[in-house]
């Protein structure tokens, strides 16, 4: 019986200067000190070596974002806000285009594509595939471009932009799986939240990076 070959790529989420304690980010997730990016990068560069597209996501926010509380008068960091009809949490500024810290802190030459995201000022992007306005990025089509229908994610952070991109690539039809050890959530309840519900979506939860595991999945 003939079954069809799976073509798996892989998105590296967010692994920038100012979500890493290693780099003493404005928005540094616990447990992201060097080992963990080093773990990282070891991981991104086994799955580049067994021919897997690799892509990453990265924030990139101009100085004005609607997300940044010092753009809020009066409101301090993590305060949650009413921005038309919608609940909005306010980060310090991080991130920002062309700074140091919105660099990615691994190996660049990894990625086939960079999908940048945050870019309008009106509006928060945790997915790789859209803004919360609604507007696309190009990281559907890439990955149709390529033949994609199964990609392995992980990166900063699991109960945000690694929940937001893994849901939103269900929405698109993909298989996904995430893995949790090359993962750091912000918090561990909203963090084991957030496991709990891409299961509940069909997303297969890896807690351990296994190349071979993946492999098979072909």
């Amino acid at each position: 019986m003939h079954t069809k070959q799976t073509h798996i790529g892989v998105i590296v989420v967010d692994v920038q200067g100012d979500f890493t304690t290693w780099k003493k980010g404005s928005l540094a997730v616990e447990g992201t000190n060097k080992t963990y990016v080093t773990k990282v990068e070891r991981a991104t560069k086994l799955l580049k070596k067994r021919g897997f597209p690799i892509f990453a996501t990265q924030d990139w926010h101009p100085p004005d974002h609607i997300s940044f509380y010092t753009n809020h008068p009066g409101k301090s960091p993590f305060d949650t806000i009413d921005i038309n009809g919608k609940s909005q949490t306010l980060w310090p500024p991080h991130c920002i285009q062309g700074s140091e810290h919105a660099r990615i802190v691994i190996d660049n030459n990894l990625f086939l594509a960079v999908i940048k995201k945050g870019q309008n000022y009106l509006f928060d992007s945790y997915s790789g595939f859209q803004d919360d306005g609604g507007k696309k990025t190009e990281l559907h089509t890439i990955l149709q471009w390529y033949g994609i229908d199964t990609v392995v994610i992980y990166g900063i952070a699991t109960d945000y932009c690694v929940k937001a991109t893994a849901l939103d690539a269900v929405t698109y039809g993909y298989g996904v799986i995430v893995i949790e050890e090359l993962s750091r959530g912000v918090a561990s309840v909203t963090t084991r939240k957030a496991l709990t519900e891409m299961r509940t979506k069909g997303i297969v939860i890896y807690k351990a990076f296994d190349i071979d595991k993946i492999a098979g999945k072909k």
